[in-house]
């Protein structure tokens, strides 16, 4: 036996929220009706979800255009994180996607930390490009400036005074005159 639902919610391999299909009896009462997943596939129901279907559509338009004007805010500016790190340049952990959020957010542009795409943990100083997809139809990347707790960005040279400084001979002290 099958009978026919409406689903309420994204369900992997069955359908979308407010899509009508047809399931076994058992898996309808058993697991989607008690989770709250699918509800049955009534007259009333289907006009329910029907109006539903336009306020999502909707709230989905709108969400787009607000995706669109964030994403054109955070290409014109890049944005800098200043985390602790040796002095060659490596970091004393990583810059993860919360970070970047936090560095966003003091910036004014509200991005949920889920969004942000690092693809390799971010573990030197230096200038990077992470991806951000504010909506499944828009995505932009973000220039982010890791520097060091000393404003630097990346590692320094030695010189030749600190090399003296640390009691090692230089080739000048070498030469005998």
């Amino acid at each position: 036996m099958s009978t026919q639902i409406i689903l309420t919610a994204l369900v992997d391999s069955l359908g979308a929220e407010g899509d009508t299909v047809t399931v076994a009896d058992g898996y309808a009462r058993n697991y989607l009706f008690p989770k709250g997943l699918a509800m049955p596939a009534t007259a009333g129901n289907l006009r329910r979800v029907e109006s539903l279907r336009k306020k999502r559509e909707a709230t989905l338009v709108s969400q787009l255009a607000d995706a669109k004007v964030a994403a054109g805010q955070l290409v014109k500016q890049s944005y800098t994180i200043t985390a602790a790190a040796g002095d060659d340049g490596k970091l004393y952990g990583s810059v993860t996607s919360a970070d970047i959020s936090e560095a966003l957010k003091k910036e004014g542009i509200e991005v949920d930390r889920r969004k942000i795409v690092v693809e390799h943990p971010i573990r030197e100083l230096g200038v990077y490009d992470v991806d951000v997809k504010l909506h499944p139809d828009v995505a932009t990347k973000v220039k982010i400036w890791v520097v060091g707790l000393d404003g630097g960005t990346a590692p320094a040279a030695k010189s030749a005074t600190a090399d003296e400084k640390a009691g090692k001979k230089t080739p000048k002290a070498d030469k005998k005159k």
